[in-house]
């Protein structure tokens, strides 16, 4: 079976915790345990016996996910382990040896390798950074054919934040329909949205070939819990939860405890407020640190996310770059290449003026020495 290395998350792996400050990730700074678990419910959490829980998530979670999504079922929603075993186990199911992914780029390549671990050919489809980042989708609709059995995507996108339009999205579902293929969408930055309140539609109910896939990683600041969740059609949801059974049996029923806090109607609303402020203090800090570097740097539209994937104007490839910011300044950032597209970074902004403001300060300067200091060549 062909394996792809996941580059960006060995990256992440290998030095996150090895860097004074990490601005690779894709998620605000995470909130704290007692800001999902009130005191009044310690008691009952502390009495949770530690024995296999329900395999495709608790009976109450199931609901909260399935109320997020009109016309849902908690017969509909899977809890997984993060948004990145819901990925791994709908590519299991759904694609083999000769079938064609249609696939967003730039985006979280996950997928990528998925489709090629199942000997399926991708095929990108690319956003135009000249245009804020929209999809090419005449390039979509030209690649997508008889043999397309997937188009996978990122909304709001990761690492560019943008955000499809409804006529995005209905073309999107047009093209998928004029062949029967299937809609894979990583919605796991609704929620984030930088300015407006609304949360991002998602493509469930838009087709009845739609896997909808969150978690309570980004928009949420819960990372650490590692609960995610699909949203399929009865077609595929028991042969998709057999994968599940593989792979992990079932997420931990105390993450399920707090996923379910997380997402009541007293906590949700909380948890989204904490990620936008974060969000978009960050971006202050952000927009002022282009300005003050817009010889050396700059950012196309992004409408939501705690990201930004910064344009820099150096001739030097984006992981010799991103190393030599890592090694000088203890600052990690994550390579524009191994979220296909070359001459960016991607960098966090969400997570603190104390972690941003020095952060960002330690990267402009790396960038001035390497540009007034010596020439720098892509390897």
């Amino acid at each position: 079976m062909p394996f792809r290395i996941f580059e960006l998350e060995r990256w992440q792996s290998d030095f996150e915790h090895a860097v004074e400050f990490n601005l690779a990730d894709s998620s605000v700074k995470g909130a704290p345990l007692a800001e999902v678990l009130p005191p009044d419910e310690i008691d009952r959490f502390l009495t949770i016996e530690l024995g296999y829980p329900m395999v495709n998530g608790t009976e109450v979670l199931r609901q909260r996910i399935a109320s997020l999504y009109p016309g849902a079922a908690p017969a509909n929603v899977l809890v997984t382990v993060g948004g990145a075993e819901a990925n791994q186990i709908a590519c299991q199911t759904l694609l083999g040896p000769g079938d064609r992914v249609a696939l967003m780029e730039p985006g979280y390549r996950q997928v990528y390798g998925l489709a090629e671990a199942q000997e399926a050919t991708v095929d990108p489809f690319r956003l135009d950074p000249g245009n804020g980042w929209r999809p090419d989708l005449d390039q979509l609709a030209a690649i997508v054919g008889p043999g397309t059995k997937m188009i996978a995507l990122v909304n709001p996108n990761n690492p560019t934040g943008m955000i499809l339009t409804p006529e995005e999205r209905h073309r999107i579902v047009a093209i998928a329909a004029r062949v029967g293929a299937w809609i894979l969408a990583d919605e796991v930055y609704r929620g984030g949205e930088r300015y407006s309140d609304d949360e991002t539609p998602s493509f469930w109910g838009e087709y009845d070939r739609v896997i909808a896939v969150n978690s309570l990683s980004k928009a949420y600041g819960l990372s650490g819990l590692r609960i995610g969740w699909l949203v399929a059609p009865s077609s595929v949801y028991d042969d998709i939860w057999r994968r599940h059974e593989y792979t992990v049996i079932s997420a931990a029923a105390p993450s399920m405890r707090l996923a379910e806090l997380a997402l009541s109607p007293a906590i949700r609303p909380k948890l989204i407020a904490r990620q936008r402020a974060l969000s978009r203090a960050g971006w202050e800090l952000m927009d002022r640190w282009l300005s003050e570097n817009f010889d050396l740097v700059s950012v196309a539209a992004s409408e939501a996310t705690s990201m930004a994937f910064v344009r820099y104007h150096l001739p030097i490839d984006s992981v010799r770059l991103a190393d030599e910011i890592r090694r000088r300044s203890s600052v990690l950032v994550a390579p524009g290449v191994y979220l296909g597209a070359e001459d960016h970074l991607r960098i966090t902004h969400g997570v603190g003026r104390s972690i941003v403001e020095p952060a960002l300060d330690r990267i402009g300067s790396v960038l001035r020495e390497l540009r007034t200091r010596r020439p720098v060549a892509h390897t």
